[in-house]
């Protein structure tokens, strides 16, 4: 399921990159991401499967072969005042 996830820790999801659970476990893949200015943080999306498509769900993205702490969120990514 597309999914849409904004990165806890530093890092920016780029295409391709892979999408784990807690255990390591490959679930998806990115389709896009990029660094957000607005929220100073990376954002993305992604295919996941459907048990980790709920948002709050943890999630990893792998960076430089290092699983990188992100979560599940609903778009839109913001959302002015």
């Amino acid at each position: 399921k597309l999914v849409g996830f904004e990165m806890i820790e530093r890092g920016i999801p780029r295409q391709h990159y892979t999408i784990a659970d807690a255990s390591g476990n490959k679930v998806g893949e990115v389709t896009s991401g990029t660094m957000s200015p607005m929220l100073k943080k990376g954002i993305g999306m992604g295919y996941v499967k459907t048990e980790l498509s709920a948002p709050g769900t943890e999630i990893f993205i792998i960076i430089r072969e290092k699983p990188v702490k992100a979560v599940v969120v609903k778009p839109p990514f913001y959302k002015p005042q």
